[in-house]
């Protein structure tokens, strides 16, 4: 594992420090650039993102990040979003004034309010673990840090069928008021809406899981 070169994509999403002392933690060779072809060398790129889905997605696209994360995925070079990274790879969102805002459509689906008694959903909270989950091999049964009011509260990509088909996605779910997705692992792209920086022992493990498979 040892010499893994991951990009922290630098679009202006807030104090992404911790991931990056986080991924050094488990081993990683760890850079904070918004240099596009650095991001696309590397051997993992992280596309952080926290506050607001619309100025998070508008700073992605000044760092081309849309065009980047595209190139690495058809060439299968793996790409991890978190939090508002992991909202802006579905196709839009309806933060942050209920009219809905573009993303980057990697995934088909809306980022909505999460419909629950008290919002934002701050705080540790279980997942339930997709079978054969890469990300989560050692603590499918830990609690995640998540702090976020928005969510993608259903998967809409259908199950793939027919002799080439790919292999399913595997969706992780977690329940805040109503179920929503927590996390996705879809051949060189995976997501959590948590942060796992922030997740104590669990969530390195989860990052070293990640690193492991670059």
């Amino acid at each position: 594992m040892s010499g893994r070169r991951v990009i922290v994509l630098d679009h202006g999403s807030g104090n992404v420090h911790s991931a990056v002392r986080a991924l050094e933690r488990v081993g990683a060779t760890v850079e904070l650039t918004a240099d596009r072809q650095r991001a696309l060398d590397a051997h993992g790129l992280l596309l952080p993102g926290v506050g607001n889905f619309h100025a998070c997605v508008r700073g992605m696209r000044a760092a081309d990040a849309p065009r980047i994360v595209d190139v690495r995925l058809s060439g299968g070079r793996p790409v991890l979003g978190i939090c508002v990274g992991m909202q802006a790879l579905f196709e839009s969102s309806t933060e942050p004034s209920g009219t809905t805002e573009d993303g980057l459509a990697e995934w088909p689906g809306t980022v909505e309010r999460l419909q629950a008694p008290v919002v934002p959903h701050m705080g540790w909270t279980e997942v339930e673990v997709s079978s054969g989950s890469t990300l989560f091999a050692g603590v499918e049964a830990e609690r995640f840090y998540f702090v976020h009011s928005y969510a993608v509260r259903s998967w809409t990509l259908a199950e793939p069928s027919g002799h080439f088909a790919a292999v399913a996605p595997k969706v992780t779910t977690a329940t805040h008021g109503e179920r929503f997705v927590a996390a996705v692992e879809n051949g060189p792209l995976s997501a959590t809406q948590f942060h796992p920086e922030k997740s104590g022992e669990a969530g390195l493990q989860l990052l070293e899981n990640w690193v492991r498979s670059l």
